[in-house]
């Protein structure tokens, strides 16, 4: 052997041995980081429904979560929808009962006020219940003790002008105090419209059963709003698999297509979660399942919490498709599922987090790009 294959083949050998003294790190390859925690929420003598919304109390010590009552519709069922847990999943207040049919979009202001939508448009199946006791179309605020202060539009009364709805699928609340507004969900208006603090209405952006449209800055079942540092929405335009972007006043900025079919999305600092919970071969061929999270500013992708591994139901083992999604103020995922009616609870894996504590904050990133 030459001298130069001699040192070639020293140099392989040494690599070889650094290889096994010190295993590369695992955090710098791999695109999901996070394990799920199955059970998390107590809720002693009834079981947890569809949970349809988490967000964290302004206190930063609970988490509310509206449950469709124990199951999937809270028409004639003696049930609170809203709880409220501390951090650790104990169950330590309830209220809303009789008052929704089939609750959909749900959020806590920075006031701490709770506020739900009735999500079922005019000739949805899961309205129906509530439609033949006089409820649905309609928005309501609720202190954080449970009293009604405010509520927009007509109980059991369509329509898309600005005192009624058609199936309001979410509702968000700006620094501002303006109320803005998804609706509606699957056959509703297809429009967002904006409200001021208290209730009156401001603009809308789309409109009507008929208004579907591939079109930038209109809607085919807009879904969910979510709120980034500097007051622009970001609108999960769910029917055309696309998030699209809008400033404090509703003036259109962008489209992103990167995050699948978007259900629900949360921005917590520069980190933006989004949830796609319905793609499939016909709607959104070629798109896997799961939550995705990246940059709020540059919308790169960074990681996927996919449906067929975190999210397996460990008493069905069947696959947990999550539509809602939740944050708390540590990084922590709140994702609630409908099929399965689960609410699992992510945390970065201890392996994949830095000295200085866990949290969004502390991502290797898997691409610079």
């Amino acid at each position: 052997m030459s001298q130069l294959g001699r040192v070639r083949t020293a140099l392989v050998v040494g690599f070889v041995a650094l290889a096994i003294m010190w295993p590369a790190e695992p955090s710098a390859q791999v695109t999901n980081p996070y394990r799920g925690i199955h059970g998390w929420a107590k809720t002693p003598g009834r079981p947890m429904g569809v949970a349809a919304g988490v967000y964290q109390d302004p206190d930063g010590e609970h988490m509310w979560v509206m449950d469709r009552c124990g199951g999937n519709n809270c028409a004639g069922v003696d049930v609170d929808p809203f709880l409220k847990f501390d951090m650790e999943g104990n169950l330590v207040k309830s209220f809303g009962r009789d008052i929704f049919g089939w609750p959909h979009g749900f959020f806590v202001d920075h006031e701490g006020n709770v506020w739900g939508t009735e999500g079922g448009p005019d000739g949805e199946g899961r309205g129906q219940p509530g439609f033949k006791i006089g409820r649905g179309h309609q928005i309501h605020k609720f202190s954080p003790d449970g009293e009604r202060l405010l509520s927009l539009g007509e109980a059991n009364v369509s329509g898309d002008d600005g005192s009624h709805f058609n199936g309001p699928s979410h509702v968000a609340v700006a620094r501002s105090g303006d109320i803005w507004v998804t609706d509606g969900h699957r056959g509703g208006n297809n429009r967002l419209v904006r409200f001021d603090k208290d209730g009156k209405f401001k603009m809308q952006i789309g409109g009507g059963v008929k208004s579907a449209t591939t079109e930038r800055g209109l809607f085919r079942d807009p879904h969910h709003i979510a709120f980034d540092g500097e007051g622009r929405m970001f609108i999960s335009d769910r029917g055309n698999a696309r998030v699209q972007i809008f400033d404090p006043e509703g003036e259109f900025l962008a489209v992103w297509t990167q995050f699948g079919r978007p259900s629900s999305v949360a921005i917590q600092g520069d980190t933006i979660y989004v949830v796609d919970g319905t793609s499939n071969p016909r709607s959104n061929p070629g798109w896997e399942k799961g939550i995705r999270i990246g940059s709020v500013k540059t919308g790169w992708v960074q990681y996927l919490i996919p449906s067929d591994l975190q999210m397996l139901d460990p008493e069905s083992g069947r696959t947990v498709d999550a539509e809602f999604i939740g944050l708390d103020s540590t990084g922590n995922i709140y994702s609630g599922e409908v099929a399965g009616r689960k609410l699992i609870k992510f945390s970065l894996s201890p392996w994949y987090q830095q000295e200085s504590g866990a949290g969004i904050n502390v991502f290797q990133p898997v691409s610079s790009q």
